[in-house]
């Protein structure tokens, strides 16, 4: 697979990669045509896992990177991981305020951003999604694209590990929108639909991650930590609370706790 990878462009191996991610959130949105509802425990535990792939993927795929690739710039070597972490939440959360959207397990009357009101629940679940799919797909191709750029720290195999990774915690967010979708009375294809569409935005945040870093290589250290602070304020602002609000902590904890294990041997073990 990774002599593969090797021949292709930058921009190819983010979009296979993404791709491949994108798959992942259709295959857990498919569970619509399977059952009429998951368990919730089963949900909880993948929740929490997927808040541990992505923790540990912001240290070790991005966080650390961007430190180790700083420390012979003009720059103090925790600056750019400091205010890249800091613009990727503030990115997130301003996003968050602006965009309509409706996390998977509130009500109607919980939608948030500009105006929600009179628009559709699905439209507004497929939203909530894709803001937190967005640094996913910005991460992996921030990844490939330091790889392109020469990066000592960066490997064709660590990149293709955290693409892995983000693809494993995709299975349960194509499943958070498609089954509420089935359970509001919308046809088990529609519901399929709409919850792997949120997996649509992971390419083309990935291209402009390459894009980005190839052009404008002295932003890498900044692009990677960026992406590492948006994905961290997506798990604490809601993959964390949405896989405890039903009674399922302990359960919870103890899946990020092993998706963390995971995502870092991943990486370690590639990179």
């Amino acid at each position: 697979m990774i002599d593969y990878f090797i021949g292709l462009s930058p921009i190819q191996q983010a979009l296979i990669a993404t791709l491949f991610t994108w798959g992942m959130t259709a295959i857990g949105a498919a569970l619509v045509f399977t059952t009429k509802k998951v368990n919730q425990k089963f949900m909880d535990a993948m929740l929490g896992f997927a808040g541990g792939v992505m923790i540990a993927a912001s240290f070790w795929s991005l966080l650390s990177p961007s430190i180790e690739m700083a420390e012979n710039g003009p720059f103090p070597s925790w600056f750019p991981a400091a205010i890249g972490f800091l613009l990727g939440g503030l990115f997130l959360w301003l996003a968050d305020k602006i965009i309509p959207h409706l996390h998977p397990s509130s009500s109607m009357k919980d939608a948030e951003g500009i105006n929600p009101a009179g628009r559709r629940r699905s439209t507004l679940l497929v939203f909530a999604i894709t803001l937190h799919n967005i640094p996913e797909g910005l991460a992996v191709g921030v990844a490939f694209g330091a790889v392109a750029a020469g990066m000592p720290s960066a490997t064709i195999a660590a990149a293709i590990a955290l693409a892995v990774g983000i693809g494993i915690q995709n299975l349960p967010e194509g499943t958070a929108v498609s089954m509420p979708l089935r359970r509001d009375g919308m046809s088990r294809r529609k519901s399929f639909f709409y919850g792997q569409l949120s997996g649509a935005v992971e390419p083309i945040s990935a291209v402009i991650g390459v894009l980005a870093v190839t052009t404008m290589q002295p932003l890498l250290p900044f692009a990677l930590s960026f992406a590492a602070g948006a994905m961290i304020f997506v798990v604490v602002e809601e993959v964390i609370p949405g896989s405890q609000e039903n009674g399922n902590k302990d359960l919870a904890s103890l899946c990020l706790m092993v998706g963390f294990a995971v995502m870092m041997i991943l990486d370690v073990a590639f990179g």
